[in-house]
């Protein structure tokens, strides 16, 4: 009887011991599913974050691509615009100048008005001016009158130019040193860069009136 209460007490204490193992061994269990679940939360949490942060700077990138492209077309679009506007500034100016041309009366007083410009820009001396083979004709009869009150003291020979031109004249020095170009196309090209900013103007105001740039 007593050898079986001894075998019934290890029996009871092995199973305590066992009790106790499982028990300890369900805590660690437990430890562990709650560690690494939190562990899982949180490299799931760091994993959106990255995303959401790639997807920022992925369309951050993409707007200012977009913008960029706008930016461009928007240049392009205001480029050819301004070019638009520009010939046909240039188109204003020599139709109104042809027009002049064939007014006597305001022709020879805007010639007379570039040659004293040119007498002025140049350098002491006498001058040459060179006009248009018909110009020439209709400047003759009053030639020494517009010289005296364009250049004043100087004395200026009548030329004919030896390109085509739209009128004008070409003034240079009797000695070829120095020569101030007053021909229509001479003049329109200095005022290239006025004509764009006229252009440029026209897109977002009224534009000056083109006899400016004829006079001006």
């Amino acid at each position: 009887m007593e050898a079986d209460a001894q075998v019934t007490q290890l029996e009871q204490a092995l199973l305590q011991q066992a009790e106790t193992l499982a028990r300890e061994q369900l805590q660690n269990a437990d430890s562990a599913r709650a560690r690494i679940l939190a562990e899982s939360a949180e490299k799931l949490k760091l994993a959106r974050e990255r995303e959401i942060l790639a997807a920022k700077v992925e369309a951050e990138r993409l707007v200012r691509r977009q913008s960029q492209a706008a930016e461009t077309r928007l240049a392009a679009d205001l480029d050819r615009m301004r070019w638009a506007l520009t010939e046909a500034a240039l188109a204003d100016v020599k139709t109104a100048f042809r027009i002049m041309v064939q007014d006597d009366s305001r022709y020879l007083q805007l010639l007379e008005a570039w040659l004293a410009t040119a007498a002025r820009a140049l350098p002491p001396g006498d001058l040459v001016a060179e006009v248009r083979p018909g110009d020439e004709k209709r400047l003759a009869p009053s030639w020494n009158d517009m010289t005296a009150r364009a250049a004043p003291g100087r004395a200026v020979s009548l030329g004919v130019l030896g390109h085509s031109s739209e009128g004008g004249l070409r003034v240079s020095l009797a000695d070829g040193r120095a020569q101030l170009d007053q021909t229509f196309e001479a003049r329109q090209a200095r005022l290239a860069d006025d004509l764009a900013r006229v252009a440029m103007e026209r897109l977002f105001a009224s534009a000056p009136d083109l006899d400016t740039l004829i006079h001006g």
